[in-house]
């Protein structure tokens, strides 16, 4: 399962209104970049494909393809407007090593 903190769901949410993207999902994935070897991938969505896990929390749905499912079990998705960096974050406890901008990781 991944969860999603009010910060997020709340950025989120908004980002959806301002798109026009109102039922649409949080697509959230993995694929091969980044200086530490996986990059996440974040999305907006409307369609399901086959072999996707589908999640709902904090009254967000959240779709992950099959073969990303496995890098991001027990990650949260959180939301930073802080001086030092704004965005989106993943607190993934698979990751053993996380590049200092946080968008990559490795295993």
């Amino acid at each position: 399962m991944i969860k999603i903190t009010d910060a997020a769901r709340d950025k989120a949410q908004e980002l959806m209104a301002e798109e026009g993207k109102n039922n649409s999902f949080i697509r959230v994935g993995v694929q091969g970049g980044g200086c530490s070897g996986l990059m996440y991938k974040l999305d907006f969505d409307s369609q399901e494909q086959e072999g996707d896990k589908a999640f709902e929390d904090n009254g967000v749905k959240i779709v992950v393809d099959k073969k990303s499912y496995l890098y991001l079990i027990g990650t949260t998705l959180d939301y930073t407007g802080g001086l030092n960096g704004k965005g989106f974050v993943f607190v993934n406890p698979n990751a053993d090593r996380t590049c200092g901008c946080g968008e990559s990781f490795s295993i």
